[in-house]
């Protein structure tokens, strides 16, 4: 199989282009960090984000529906809904932890962000790797794709672009 044929073959299977029509869209991606810091109501994350009502309520909506939000009555305020993190909302910790330290690493954001610490210790938390089976950490060119019958897909390593000065 040529490479042209390996890579549509992967891409037709491929799980990203759909996660990210779930989760790609800023304000998605900020409601999603805001549940994670602690926000539960829908005035907490209009007022906290300054999102219009109608796209929080579109957006919350879709997170519910992903399953990543549920959506539950207050206890305290039966006029009141809580949106809280489901097991699967919280399973995207790594990834949104990940996101942002390669955006920190890209020189993204504002100066003065919050430095994101163990509850325990209070110290920084570690760079978010990819590790193999038995715990070792892999770089890119450790990775090799394995299709479903077990071969691996003939995919050249992929190289590392070189920066150029301004």
């Amino acid at each position: 199989m040529g490479l042209v044929q390996a890579f549509q073959a992967t891409s037709d299977a491929c799980p990203i282009p759909e996660a990210v029509a779930i989760i790609g869209e800023r304000w998605t991606c900020l409601i999603i960090r805001a549940s994670m810091l602690g926000l539960r109501h829908f005035e907490e994350f209009q007022s906290c984000l300054g999102i219009a009502r109608n796209i929080l309520s579109d957006r919350l909506g879709r997170l519910v529906s992903a399953g990543i939000l549920a959506r539950s009555p207050d206890p305290e305020d039966g006029r009141k809904v809580i949106y809280g993190l489901t097991e699967r909302g919280a399973a995207l910790v790594p990834v949104m932890v990940a996101l942002r330290q390669w955006a920190l690493d890209a020189g993204l954001g504002k100066p003065g962000h919050p430095e994101l610490a163990d509850r325990r210790d209070r110290k920084p938390v570690a760079r978010v790797t990819v590790h193999s089976h038995d715990g070792r950490q892999l770089d890119i060119e450790d990775l090799v794709w394995i299709g479903p019958d077990g071969a691996e897909l003939q995919m050249p390593s992929p190289p590392r672009a070189r920066q150029v000065a301004a």
